[in-house]
Order: structure tokens, then sequence, then C-alpha cells
């Protein structure tokens, strides 16, 4: 247990250049409060201990503001940046070393029963606000673009953004995730400035 608490906090201070040492990452960071909580509810989840394992999952969600269901399959080094807002659904899995920020929701669509959340395999950085709904599967080493709404599979080594999502990139390199815009996105705006000048120009 004490392993994997040190895995974790090291996994963050790798990860976090604003992280100074260990022990105010251990006391200071919501993310990992989250991370941490979510593996002893976890743990009571599977041995059928649902209640408590609840119970530890919204004290979690009260105190940091991350909801993770006890439910959920995660593997090594989650690292979770500010957090603020994430949700992540009963039968969603993440594989090992995946990034995720703030406002990122892992859902599931309507009232289906079984597999009804996406499965993020290694290595997968999804950017904030982006939201993954549905029994999807995201390839290993991909990333997801702030504010994306995906719905659809996305396959490995590919850089995903927009409403809804599209792959605009395929081998992906070092590209920072944070600022990837949608094309889509900037074309729509220009069109809404010309309509607004238009209509001045009517004047």
């Amino acid at each position: 247990m004490f392993k994997k608490i040190k895995e974790e906090l090291y996994n963050v201070k790798q990860k976090d250049p604003a992280a100074n040492n260990i022990f105010e990452i251990l006391i200071t960071y919501p993310g990992v409060h989250a991370v941490l909580a979510y593996r002893l509810a976890h743990f009571f989840y599977i041995n059928k201990f649902r209640f408590i394992a609840k119970f530890i999952s919204n004290i979690s969600r009260f105190f940091t503001g991350i909801e993770i269901h006890p439910g959920a399959t995660i593997g090594k080094r989650l690292f979770i940046d500010h957090g603020n807002g994430i949700v992540i659904g009963e039968t969603a899995e993440i594989g090992d070393d995946v990034t995720i920020y703030h406002q990122v929701t892992l859902g599931g669509t309507g009232k289906d029963t079984g597999k009804r959340h996406p499965t993020i395999h290694d290595n997968v950085l999804i950017g904030s606000g982006a939201k993954l709904l549905g029994s999807i599967t995201i390839g290993s080493n991909s990333k997801i673009g702030a504010g994306s709404i995906v719905l659809n599979n996305i396959p490995p080594n590919c850089t995903a953004v927009g409403n809804p999502a599209k792959i605009v990139k395929r081998n992906n390199n070092e590209d920072n995730i944070i600022f990837l815009k949608d094309k889509r996105m900037d074309i729509l705006k220009r069109i809404d400035e010309l309509e607004k000048l238009e209509k001045q120009a009517e004047k």
C-alpha cells in the first residue's frame, strides 16, 4: 500500500513542474487525494462492501471536487492536474500513465446497463473540459484536445479535437494538447464577425 502511495506521489513530482516536494504534494494536491481515496474505495467495492466504498467516494468528492466511482478500473500513475469537476463513471477503464485535466467527464449515454463508459488505454492525455461519452475506446498514446466531445473510438497515437471530435493528427509527437484548437471554431468565429460587419454597413 505504501509503495503504491509513493509511486503516485513521485509520478506527480515528475509530471508537474509546479510541485516543489513530496510533502507538499501529499498535503495540498486534491488530484492526489482523489486518486488515493479511489484506491481505498475500490478495494472495498471489489470486496462487496459497496456502502463503505460509496461513502469514501462521496467524502472524497466533497473535499476535492473530483468524482471517481469506486467501481471504475484505474491503472498505475494516473495524474490528475488541478482536477476540479472531473467525473469518472462506474464502468470506465483507465490504463497506466494517463493524464487528465480539470472538468473532464468519462461518462455514459442514456440508461444503458453493462459497459457504458469509456476505456482509456495507456499514456493518453485528456485536455481540460473534454467529454468522452459511451462505451468508446481511446487508443494508447492518443491526445484529446481541450473542450472536445468524443463519441467514437480514437485509434492509438492520434490527436483528436472538436465537437464532435475529429482526428487531426496521427503519429503523435510532443505537441502541447492544452493549446490545440479546432480550426472549424476559428472559421465560425470569423463568419460571425463578418455578419456583424455586414449589419453595421447596412445601417
